[in-house]
């Protein structure tokens, strides 16, 4: 598209014929682009292993880390499940994976993945993160507060259940609905302890190369004045805080803050001796881009910040770096809490199934996306209706479950007296409707089969009306379905070194978190993304600072 091509002229990197004699503000062995979880990793791991570093952020740091529900997947047994009494092994948990990933990553790099999961839940306890061993008791897809360690995935169904023992690996730290805070504070005040540089409200620009194409640096646009500075802050963060409430509001603060650093920001030029990592979040709020890789994911609510605008991928594409994946995306279509609602039938614009009702949303999500258009809807009865409203009062859910629950009731809830009533308001064939309903039953009485492995004991006969029907497409206005983008540069999967479109790898570029192909570029369970974004941080500081 017109505007992605103009943005990508810009981003024309800076070529210097004499790097030690060219004049720099700033220099440090590894510079990194990014404050996440990503980047704040790579900076603490660098600095430990003798690196003089500096990060560059945007914003005020955190990443979509900050502002999410804090999930780390981790398994192979960490001492967290120790404490807990689950039982898991590296291969069990491979096992697993390797069904979730599919071709996201070589086998090889997966199992790596999974051997170091245990390690690299010990490395963020040992900088502050506060991981509790509290095992959740029933399968949800977020714990209440008392909960830290619980089934984030598909784990519990089949056919996974089949290949690899269920066990809990969705570590949440402690800190209420949204901790995600309580991983990058802790990291942040680590790094500062170690003597991390960090330089905040400071956009790069464009990459700086040497004539044998090495990147050797990068300049960066930074806010100076404490006047703008400061509106910049109170711009981002009442972004940050109604985004997923006021979508349109908050591209209009998004806005200020582009005018801002495009009218008041000073440039400066700062050199990497060893190596540059990109780790700035991935491409969700770049809305041209989605149109180009992932059109079919528009109607979808952005979920991440600001900071996830593709710029860090593009960076690298500038230098000729590859990209991969572009084409994935996860859509969080989740059924529950409250339970009673995946009892319940979802169907497609043809009035017929396409799901296990209990899987994880994201599995949800891909199927309703890609094999339905994004059209589904969720059938209840009126005792279904009444067992929601129960388990929605006050104390059984996170508030924002409950808020979600009480919205899908009452506000994105229509009723119909009998199939016909409920076809015909759908615009779905009848007797398809109808049969799917009877099938349903059927698999509920054990006299049928359920085709997607449904338990028993999760199917609600519904033979009869009133009927409910609750919008769930992508596009509802009243039943968001957030979206996160999965796809970035190639990696080398030893070092994160950034592939180049000839064949061979860009020098001194590395790129990590969702500015990278990882663990979870194929599909995505609840917690995968941040435990990429500590391996491929790590990754890349280990191979930057051997």
């Amino acid at each position: 598209m017109l505007a992605c091509a103009i943005q990508m002229s810009s981003l024309t990197p800076l070529v210097l014929d004499d790097v030690n004699g060219a004049h720099w503000d700033d220099a440090a062995d590894v510079v990194v682009v990014g404050l996440g979880a990503a980047g704040v990793t790579a900076a603490i791991e660098s600095r430990e292993r003798g690196a003089d570093v500096l990060v560059l952020d945007r914003f005020e740091g955190g990443g979509a880390t900050a502002i999410s529900g804090g999930v780390y997947y981790a398994g192979g047994g960490t001492h967290i499940q120790e404490a807990a009494g689950v039982q898991d092994t590296v291969d069990n948990m491979y096992r697993y994976l390797s069904m979730e990933v599919q071709d996201a990553v070589s086998e090889e790099t997966l199992r790596d993945f999974c051997e170091r999961s245990p390690a690299n839940l010990k490395w963020l306890t040992d900088r502050g993160v506060p991981f509790l061993p509290n095992l959740c008791p029933v399968k949800t897809s977020y714990p209440t507060n008392e909960y830290h360690l619980y089934f984030s995935g598909n784990e519990l169904f089949p056919p996974y259940n089949e290949r690899a023992t269920p066990a809990q690996r969705g570590h949440r730290p402690d800190g209420g609905a949204f901790p995600g805070a309580r991983i990058t504070d802790p990291l942040r005040e680590t790094a500062l302890a170690r003597g991390v540089r960090i330089q905040l409200q400071t956009r790069v620009s464009r990459l700086v190369v040497d004539l044998e194409g090495r990147v050797v640096g990068v300049e960066a646009q930074e806010l100076s004045s404490s006047l703008w500075r400061g509106l910049h802050r109170i711009l981002h963060r009442s972004e940050t805080a109604i985004a997923k409430v006021a979508p349109r509001l908050a591209l209009k603060l998004r806005r200020g803050c582009d005018a801002i650093e495009r009218e008041h920001s000073v440039s400066r030029r700062i050199r990497s001796r060893n190596g540059l990592v990109l780790s700035a979040g991935g491409f969700v709020f770049n809305r041209e881009m989605v149109a180009e890789h992932i059109p079919e994911y528009l109607p979808g609510l952005p979920l991440g910040t600001h900071g996830d605008d593709g710029f860090g991928i593009r960076l690298g594409q500038s230098v000729g770096g590859k990209v991969d994946q572009m084409h994935r995306a996860s859509a969080w279509r989740f059924l529950y809490p409250p339970n009673a609602f995946a009892q319940g039938v979802l169907i497609n614009g043809n009035g017929e199934r396409f799901a296990n009702e209990f899987w994880y949303g994201a599995k949800i999500g891909e199927a309703m996306v890609e094999q339905n258009h994004g059209v589904a809807t969720l059938i209840i009865d009126e005792n279904l209706k009444k067992l929601a409203h129960d388990q929605s009062k006050p104390g059984k859910l996170q508030w924002f479950q409950r808020a979600a629950a009480l919205m899908n009731l009452y506000l994105n809830c229509k009723k119909a007296d009998d199939v016909d009533e409920l076809a015909q308001m759908l615009g779905v064939p009848r007797d398809t409707l109808q049969k799917t309903l009877d099938d349903y039953s059927r698999s509920a009485r054990g006299e049928l089969r359920d085709p997607f492995e449904k338990a028993n004991e999760s199917i609600h006969p519904m033979p009869e009306g009133p009927y409910y029907a609750i919008d769930c497409s992508l596009g509802s206005k009243r039943h968001l379905c957030a979206v996160m983008t999965l796809g970035g540069l190639a990696v080398d999967e030893k070092t994160g070194q950034v592939l180049s479109e000839d064949g061979g790898v860009v020098p001194g570029l590395y790129a990590a978190g969702r500015n990278a192909v990882g663990i979870c570029s194929r599909q995505y369970v609840s917690g995968l993304s941040i435990a990429d974004c500590v391996y491929s941080g790590l990754r890349a500081a280990r191979a930057l600072t051997p």
